[in-house]
């Protein structure tokens, strides 16, 4: 079924190999890798299967701790694609990261996508669906007990920016996430195994992913991992303009890196961004900055590989 290179494994980077070989104690980058031809952040430059695994290599020779693979774009006014050409996408790709020992999470709507991906090499599922998450989808990932991205979104990427007045844009959204939650729990996934995500960008106007992103220790005061996806969105590029004109897509990895090293200090689980090293390394001096130690440690290090886990937008 691959139609992509297995990596050699002399010059490839190492990975951690599994959800569970995840460290803790130290917030974790996921690295973008968008295999489309319409992504707003880098244009389709990884849409075919080779280049997108040498991507995902770069991405954790970069210090990505998990890569996060999509064939769908998400952006607001993108165009749908049936399930079977996202498959077509992204299976090759998953395959080979995964034989180079990467951990995987998957970006699609789906859950034959979901499935597929998790029968290739996948560790997470990784979803956007949000308010409108299927019934399937819930079944899937509570019968493989796979780790879940639990994603705050209202309606369509057509239809999601009318659809984001709230009361208390905080409140509103944390309360929306934990009814999702309690559906997957009622469905049988364990709830260590829930991601939550507050979905900025996603029916969420540019103050309100400022007030989510202050209020992040509401959410990990729920007790479940939390997943910050800031990289190169619209909020950013309204915040850098400049005689009125959004600094480009391309032009917000500065901002991104400075919201990853705060969402760091803030708690997070994890940050996924599209460009891996200034965020890695931004993560790493808040952990200085915490006095976490090892601020960065990768497979292979002179400190030797970690311990096992406990089990405790635009896009």
């Amino acid at each position: 079924m691959s139609t992509a290179p297995r990596p050699d494994s002399e010059h490839r980077p190492a990975g951690w190999g599994s959800f569970e070989n995840l460290p803790t104690g130290r917030t974790l980058v996921m690295g973008v890798l968008n295999v489309t031809p319409d992504s707003f952040s880098d244009g389709g430059a990884h849409s075919g299967p080779e280049a997108a695994v040498a991507h995902g290599l770069r991405m954790m020779a970069d210090g990505a701790d998990i890569v996060d693979v999509g064939g769908e774009s998400t952006r607001p006014g993108s165009e749908r694609i049936p399930p079977a050409e996202e498959r077509r996408r992204i299976l090759p790709v998953v395959e080979a990261l995964a034989a180079a020992g990467a951990v995987l999470s998957v970006d699609t709507l789906h859950a034959g996508t979901a499935e597929a991906a998790l029968d290739a090499g996948a560790h997470v599922v990784n979803d956007v669906s949000g308010l409108s998450v299927g019934q399937d989808m819930i079944d899937l990932v509570a019968r493989r007990q796979a780790p879940y991205v639990l994603m705050h979104a209202r309606g369509t990427p057509d239809t999601m920016d009318g659809l984001a007045g709230y009361g208390e844009v905080v409140g509103d959204v944390l309360g929306e996430l934990e009814g999702l939650r309690d559906r997957l729990v009622d469905a049988g996934l364990a709830p260590e195994r829930i991601v939550l995500d507050p979905g900025l960008g996603f029916a969420k106007r540019g103050a309100q992913n400022w007030e989510l992103l202050r209020g992040l220790h509401r959410l990990t005061a729920t007790g479940h991992r939390v997943l910050v996806g800031a990289s190169r969105k619209r909020f950013l590029g309204a915040l850098l303009e400049q005689d009125g004109t959004p600094r480009p897509a391309a032009g917000r990895d500065t901002a991104t890196a400075a919201v990853s090293a705060l969402s760091a200090h803030a708690g997070a689980w994890c940050v996924r961004v599209h460009d891996v090293r200034p965020s890695a390394d931004a993560v790493a001096a808040a952990h200085a900055w915490l006095g976490v130690e090892p601020a960065v440690l990768r497979p292979g290090a002179d400190a030797g590989v970690p311990p096992a886990a406990s089990s405790g937008a635009d896009r």
